[in-house]
């Protein structure tokens, strides 16, 4: 299987990249909108600092989906806003398992 069936990202959410912290508090870039699938399910990760950090939701995006750095601010359906974890690709090299982003919430 090539990639996650675009039949499965029902969802859209907006991500806006951490870019840095300012005297005035942390940056973002501008918004960009991604199709995706969130699973709000609470379950333990490590963030990038090997920490053990809860993950509130996650967001399961096509492979082609960039990379969205530590921190970046989600805004879900619901309306609720998060901030990113993780973003782990998922990539099967031809075991017919969807390649796919994964993108762990708090």
């Amino acid at each position: 299987m090539a990639s996650l069936p675009r039949r499965f990202l029902v969802h859209t959410i907006r991500i806006e990249d951490y870019l840095g912290d300012t005297s005035k508090g942390p940056r973002y870039g501008p918004p960009r909108e991604v199709r995706c699938l969130v699973d709000e399910q609470t379950r333990g990760v490590r963030s990038p600092a090997s920490e053990q950090t809860t993950s509130t939701s996650t967001a399961y995006a096509g492979p082609e989906e960039q990379s969205a750095p530590p921190l970046s601010r989600v805004t879900l359906p619901s309306g609720r806003v998060t901030k990113v974890i993780l973003t782990k690709r998922r990539d099967g090299r031809g075991l017919g398992t969807p390649n796919h982003t994964e993108i762990q919430l708090e």
